[in-house]
């Protein structure tokens, strides 16, 4: 059944390598680098009703390119905060490392994880529930993994992280990490927000209750919608503004 399934998206170099054999409820997809891969396709996977995902890439340091499976973990790092936010165990993604002379490894860990899953039980997106809560946060983190602030700090936590500045600075990647979740945090509701906009316009008290913030906080993600033309004023009700999300282009 789809919600008990397994998608593994492989490197293809770890694929051509191994002789692989899985369970019935695996499917395996081939990329070019799992580190070259767009986090908003995993969201995307999950929100059609996927139980788990895992990433198999090349063993560090035999990625073909470079630095694939150091730029996987960094995703793999923001992936696992919005699934989080989603209201899903993060523990549904898995990153695993396969080196071209362990020819049973990979085999083993699908299998493995697919004995794991058994305690999260089946996706809560089973039977296409299209008004699930966590369908909306899915859709929400989706389009948050896909926001610039997120793409571009998360492209440039080697830089920051790694790299001393012209003044012999550099982010602890501690601070980093906390820079990353508050922003993926931030991002998520904003683009909830608009997603509950989009269905309905809605009050900044109704929201509030959707969202689970403060009308402060709601009214504050709000002025920074308006200023990035993602939501405007529908109407007022008595002296209650209400508000509906713009089509972003």
């Amino acid at each position: 059944m789809q919600e008990k399934k397994i998608v593994c998206f492989m490197c293809n170099m770890v694929f051509c390598t191994n002789e692989l054999q899985v369970p019935e409820n695996t499917n395996v997809a081939r990329v070019q680098c799992i580190g070259q891969m767009d986090p908003t396709v995993v969201l995307d996977v999950f929100a059609n009703g996927v139980g788990g995902v895992m990433l198999a890439g090349c063993r560090p340091p035999d990625c073909h390119f470079v630095d694939g499976n150091l730029q996987a973990e960094r995703a793999v790092k923001m992936i696992k905060k919005l699934i989080s936010l989603s209201g899903l165990d993060p523990e549904r993604v898995k990153l695993v490392w396969v080196s071209p002379l362990d020819s049973g490894d990979l085999s083993d860990y699908v299998k493995t994880f697919s004995e794991e899953l058994k305690e999260f039980g089946g996706s809560p997106l089973k039977g296409g529930k299209l008004n699930s809560k966590t369908l909306l946060n899915l859709m929400a983190a989706k389009s948050a993994a896909s926001d610039f602030r997120l793409r571009v700090l998360l492209g440039r936590e080697e830089q920051l992280t790694e790299i001393v500045n012209a003044y012999g600075e550099k982010v602890p990647q501690g601070e980093f990490d906390v820079l990353l979740n508050d922003i993926a945090e931030t991002e998520f509701v904003r683009h909830k927000i608009h997603l509950l906009t989009r269905a309905k316009p809605l009050s900044v008290k109704a929201l509030a209750e959707q969202v689970d913030l403060k009308p402060s906080d709601v009214l504050c993600h709000i002025v920074e919608l308006r200023r990035k033309n993602m939501i405007a004023l529908d109407h007022v009700e008595g002296t209650t503004p209400i508000y509906k999300a713009l089509e972003v282009k």
